[in-house]
């Protein structure tokens, strides 16, 4: 499980490096420069002069490191509670990841293991035969819930046949042995989900907490400077747009993919409980036949 998580883990970077492409870098635009009596003889008397337009864009400076904003770039120069924000979100959504890729790896294995113990279980082979093989290695809920169930029957004849009044009974114990089972089975496998949930409905929001915060900086940084071009307003809301971004990023695989292992765990729970009754059917069975 460990190896699983580090696996995960690195996906997920990977995978958040991958789909956070960086800002196009924006060159700013070259004045066209140069006369237009160059392109004539120079020994021509009436040429009129000409001048070079300037159609730089106003309130850009000369300085090109500013058209060049990295991922990189704009966490070292967020605030450092908009730091904090992108640190928060990045650990959640690499969380999140670990959790996604875990209870796929642990869902996929359960189905493969309920299909071959189902095929097992009407294969033919007695109910004794079937205990002692997976009464020592209940690895899988099914498997669990079958034990559970014959560990409880074979305790009502340690001391003989049970009577036929004590038939209900026994019956009755059998059904909560395995009702237990499957309980707890399926509260295993949602646990970590909560996390998922959590995720899902809070990161927009830090995020956003993130995103008013950088804001704010860039209305002060307009203060200060009594300047309203873009060179000085583009970093800060860059970076505060980043800080949702993050959340988004966290907040949706966690929502899509607890919804999608809720229905699953669900629809084991229903499989599981669809073998407990066939169990308890075959169990109460036999009871009746041999308490004749």
């Amino acid at each position: 499980m460990k190896l699983f998580r580090l696996i995960a883990v690195a996906v997920a970077a990977l995978a958040f490096f991958v789909a956070t492409p960086a800002l196009a870098q924006r060159a700013p635009a070259a004045a066209p420069t140069g006369s237009a009596a160059e392109s004539h003889d120079l020994a021509a008397p009436d040429a009129a002069p000409t001048t070079s337009v300037d159609v730089s864009p106003v309130g850009v400076s000369g300085d090109t490191s500013i058209g060049s904003i990295s991922v990189v770039h704009m966490f070292m120069s967020a605030d450092w509670i908009v730091k904090s924000v992108m640190i928060l979100l990045l650990i959640a959504s690499l969380w999140s990841w670990t959790i996604i890729i875990n209870k796929w790896l642990a869902l996929g294995t359960l189905r493969r293991r309920a299909t071959k113990f189902e095929k097992i279980f009407w294969s033919g082979q007695s109910l004794d035969e079937l205990y002692s093989k997976f009464s020592a290695n209940a690895d899988h809920p099914m498997a669990a819930v079958f034990v559970s169930a014959l560990r409880e029957w074979r305790r009502a004849f340690e001391g003989g046949a049970p009577r036929e009044a004590l038939l209900p009974g026994v019956k009755e114990r059998i059904e909560k042995a395995m009702s237990v089972t499957i309980m707890r089975e399926a509260d295993g496998l949602e646990r970590s989900l909560g996390f998922l949930a959590t995720v899902g409905s809070t990161a927009p929001f830090i995020g956003l907490f993130g995103t008013v915060w950088g804001i704010m900086n860039s209305f002060s940084a307009i203060a200060a400077r009594h300047d309203t071009t873009l060179a000085v307003v583009a970093p800060g809301i860059a970076e505060a747009l980043f800080a949702t971004a993050m959340g988004l990023l966290a907040a949706i695989p966690a929502v899509i993919f607890y919804n999608r292992y809720v229905n699953d765990i669900g629809r084991y729970s229903t499989r599981l409980d669809a073998f407990a009754d066939e169990l308890s059917a075959i169990l109460s069975r036999q009871l009746d036949e041999k308490a004749r």
